[in-house]
């Protein structure tokens, strides 16, 4: 795999590096602003589009006159871009890796290799020197920048079940851990658009689980219907205005969530059974998994008691692919989780939270996911 990276850089990045020295030009880059804050989502991305314009580009026809979505400066961006996908190419990295480590990029530096950035940061993933990611003339060579990155990502615990940006936040811990989302869209698509050029490679190691899939319906979900954000603020203990359940939900789901929906506002009590929240005797109240139990118990569907067991129940769903009535699991480990919610759909979960709140509909880009079950 060294000469496919080899070979990758001389063909692919000869044309952007300077000569002899594996450095890339800092061109135009070092007058744009990187580490920009959160600016809402990049959402109807066409990939046939973007596809069609980074074709185009590749191929050696001016950036002048191109345009995709989210590049402001193409001719620069999209050969940085297919650096970052050609070396995780080389390095068996899957496609989700690809597309994390692209949308990681596009938040630290809009994909230009910088010769600046906060404190001593530098490159296309503003990596420090003094973090021990290299030295300043490392850094600011994309394919070492990039084979860093994926270096550091393939040893996060479990970084394929994670979300784009919770996976790029275990790497590069931003000070904006939730402005990754926003660049999911379009980095699927360039990585698509991108591994087509190299033929044969699709995904590195012949297990690409992401294929096909949309972008996840993560915690920081672009999307109003994914994220919820669509909805403002939520008064706890009420159902957001506008919100109703799917039509097509599963019929025991909708049992489930509606009953769930009728303990709104009830105080949360730790080991409370949930069969009479709205009673006197606290016992009666919900904590998480009670609140999951009695609510699926109402749908004809037998829960074990606890947030350690319930995360055991059903099948695991992809977060991509949720759908209503699936549990979601946080807190603690995916193995061990602490806590327990329900989706609802659109964006949006109910959950008895913790000691002294009520129970409540929050949004799921609130969420730090673990693990996802379906009961059904």
């Amino acid at each position: 795999m060294k000469g496919l990276a080899a070979g990758i850089g001389v063909v692919f990045l000869s044309p952007i590096l300077i000569a002899g020295s594996g450095m890339m030009l800092a061109s135009s880059a070092d007058a744009v602003q990187s580490n920009g804050s959160f600016s809402g989502c990049l959402t109807g991305i066409d990939s046939n589009k973007v596809a069609e314009q980074v074709t185009k580009i590749l191929d050696g026809a001016s950036g002048k006159d191109m345009h995709v979505e989210g590049l402001d400066l193409p001719a620069e961006q999209v050969p940085n871009a297919q650096t970052i996908v050609a070396t995780g190419i080389s390095l068996n990295v899957p496609k989700k890796g690809q597309i994390i480590a692209l949308a990681t990029a596009m938040q630290e530096s809009r994909l230009r290799n910088l010769g600046y950035g906060d404190r001593d940061s530098l490159g296309l993933f503003q990596q420090r020197p003094s973090q021990g990611w290299g030295s300043a003339q490392q850094i600011r060579d994309p394919v070492y920048a990039s084979e860093q990155f994926y270096k550091h990502l393939l040893k996060v615990d479990g970084w394929q079940q994670m979300t784009v940006t919770q996976a790029a936040q275990a790497v590069q811990k931003s000070g904006l851990p939730d402005a990754y989302a926003q660049w999911e869209n379009l980095a699927t698509a360039l990585q698509s658009a991108i591994a087509k050029t190299f033929p044969g490679a699709g995904d590195a190691d012949g297990k690409d689980t992401t294929q096909g899939e949309k972008p996840s319906t993560s915690t920081t979900g672009c999307a109003p219907g994914q994220g919820g954000s669509g909805f403002g603020r939520i008064p706890e203990g009420s159902v957001p205005k506008g919100y109703s359940i799917p039509k097509d939900a599963d019929p025991k789901a909708r049992k489930a969530i509606e009953w769930a929906m009728h303990q709104l506002g009830t105080l949360y009590q730790w080991g409370g059974s949930c069969t009479n929240a709205h009673g006197p005797d606290p016992m009666g109240r919900c904590d998480c998994s009670s609140l999951m139990q009695q609510a699926y118990a109402h749908a004809g569907i037998t829960l074990t008691r606890t947030t350690y067991t319930q995360v055991g129940e059903g099948k695991a769903v992809s977060l991509a692919h949720l759908k209503p009535g699936d549990l979601i699991f946080s807190r603690g480990t995916a193995a061990r989780p602490e806590h327990v919610g329900m989706y609802m759909g659109e964006g949006l979960v109910i959950e008895a939270p913790r000691t002294t709140k009520p129970v409540r509909i929050t949004p799921i880009k609130d969420w730090d996911i673990l693990a996802a079950r379906r009961v059904l």
